[in-house]
């Protein structure tokens, strides 16, 4: 995997919210890239790199096997960032949730492994590990996912890790919440709404504010997966790393926007019954893979600020393609 130039990376989800940012950046790197999206949020998305020559985009389903068994050989490593993502959008039809987010994983591992695919990594979700009271949440803790979208990435970690071979090496990354601008961008992350609210309102709502909330920039995780794929097979084979930047509660990220959106914005805290607060530690991925987060949860908020400014964030409050479940009430994927 050390020669870039002679390796192809099959990414699925690559329109999505952090493939829009990995896969320009896989190109730079000299990769040849594969994107299988159903491309729901615009085929517009990877208009930056569209005419690159090492490029191919395929508008396809993941759960579609004979479409993998065409597209996958030929390819040296997959990246899995596809999913139905978050909560509320996979509660919208659970059925459909499943059916991608775990039914159809056992295809693609299978499909990548016989298509001559020598590395898998696979985009988890620090979600796993449930509510834990410990000050740092390692991987080695025990998971207890307490929805279904949280369970069925636990899941499908456990399917990849047994698919662990000498010549099949699998990697489990565990993301904390990703926040900062994306051509695929997202505004129904904590960062990105808080953000949003403090430009074009003037005012950040905050429920509870206690709560803590591990993020980490999107520059970042994108870097996270570069990594994974130059790194020996033998410092990730089987492995599972947390990947995260810093955990501060709600009412402390309030304060970082304020402070780059500047004083005039109010926050007002209200109660809130939901106090389910996540933290977790990324030291393991620090020592063993030597992975610094370059990026702070105030340069998400700078550069939103900028993208805000430059009007390339229009119609932020009503437009349904920066929100996940809208989008999702709105096509109806079956």
């Amino acid at each position: 995997m050390t020669e870039n130039q002679a390796t192809t990376v099959f990414v699925t989800g690559g329109a999505g919210y952090v493939g829009a940012v990995l896969v320009p950046k896989l190109l730079d790197a000299g990769y040849r890239v594969k994107v299988l999206d159903l491309y729901i949020y615009g085929d517009h998305v990877l208009d930056a790199v569209k005419d690159h020559p090492s490029l191919e985009q395929i508008k396809g389903d993941i759960r579609d096997r004979a479409l993998l068994e065409k597209k996958m050989p030929g390819c040296d490593a997959v990246i899995h960032l596809a999913c139905i993502s978050n909560d509320p959008s996979f509660e919208l039809n659970p059925d459909l949730g499943k059916s991608i987010n775990y039914d159809a994983f056992f295809g693609l591992v299978d499909v990548a492994r016989d298509s001559g695919v020598k590395r898998f990594i696979y985009a988890s979700s620090s979600s796993v590990y449930g509510i834990k009271p410990d000050q740092n949440v390692t991987e080695e803790l025990p998971l207890e996912p307490l929805t279904d979208y949280s369970k069925f990435k636990a899941m499908c970690e456990d399917v990849l890790l047994k698919a662990q071979s000498p010549d099949f090496t699998t990697l489990v990354l565990r993301p904390a919440t990703v926040c900062g601008y994306s051509p695929r961008l997202r505004l129904d992350l904590t960062v990105n709404i808080l953000t949003n609210y403090a430009v074009n309102s003037g005012r950040i709502t905050v429920f509870g504010g206690a709560q803590k909330r591990p993020n980490i920039h999107i520059e970042d995780m994108a870097d996270v997966y570069l990594m994974s794929l130059a790194a020996p097979a033998a410092q990730i084979a089987g492995r599972t790393f947390n990947a995260g930047y810093e955990n501060h509660t709600v009412s402390e990220l309030a304060e970082m926007i304020r402070n780059v959106v500047g004083t005039a914005t109010e926050i007002v805290t209200t109660p809130t019954d939901d106090n389910r607060s996540y933290h977790i530690s990324s030291d393991k991925i620090r020592r063993e893979l030597g992975f610094v987060p370059s990026r702070t949860i105030e340069d998400a908020a700078r550069g939103l600020v900028e993208q805000f400014k430059a009007g390339r964030i229009p119609d932020s409050m009503t437009d349904i393609r920066y929100y996940n479940i809208k989008t999702m009430q709105a096509i109806h994927l079956t």
